[in-house]
């Protein structure tokens, strides 16, 4: 059955290592926002004040990946997406709008305490392995993680999510 598979978390919570290996598993499209942001706009990223250049970026990068995914879904396939919602609103916004025109997900939701998700940041910038796609200093591992929003109680009840055991 044709579904999106959400893999979300903080970051540094295994998101890429899992959604490789959950699309390879079940024979389907994987797509990462950050490789397509990396190859897409980091060539273009100011030294100073990059986060308002970031985000508008992103939202028209998700824009895109979603239309992908529709175009993925039409031909009887399923997708796993690694977008990097990791706001309420815009997430649940997305969501409902998927959930009107009848699109099947689920969110797989990782989780790993900071300490642990900071070390394998820094573990993945040293080591450019199979999950890289760009650095993330100490700085900015620290603004997307405080700009994480869990789920809550009602997103929790509204949407399907999955919880990885392997996450933590």
């Amino acid at each position: 059955m044709k579904h999106i598979h959400f893999i979300e978390g903080p970051v540094g919570a295994g998101k890429s290592t899992y959604a490789k290996a959950f699309a390879a598993r079940g024979g389907f499209t994987h797509i990462a926002l950050d490789e397509w942001f990396v190859r897409l706009f980091s060539p273009d990223r100011p030294k100073d004040n990059f986060i308002p250049w970031y985000a508008e970026r992103k939202a028209r990068l998700i824009t895109l990946i979603i239309n992908y995914a529709r175009t993925i879904l039409d031909s009887n396939n399923s997708v796993a997406l690694e977008l990097g919602l990791i706001q309420r609103g815009p997430r649940v916004e997305l969501l409902r709008q998927l959930q009107q025109e009848g699109i099947s997900f689920s969110i797989h939701l990782l989780d790993a305490p900071k300490n642990i998700r900071h070390e394998r940041v820094k573990r993945r910038n040293l080591e450019q392995g199979a999950s890289f796609s760009m650095l993330v200093p100490d700085h900015v591992f620290d603004i997307a993680s405080n700009m994480w929003e869990a789920p809550d109680e009602i997103e929790l009840e509204e949407f399907d999510f999955v919880f990885p055991s392997n996450s933590a």
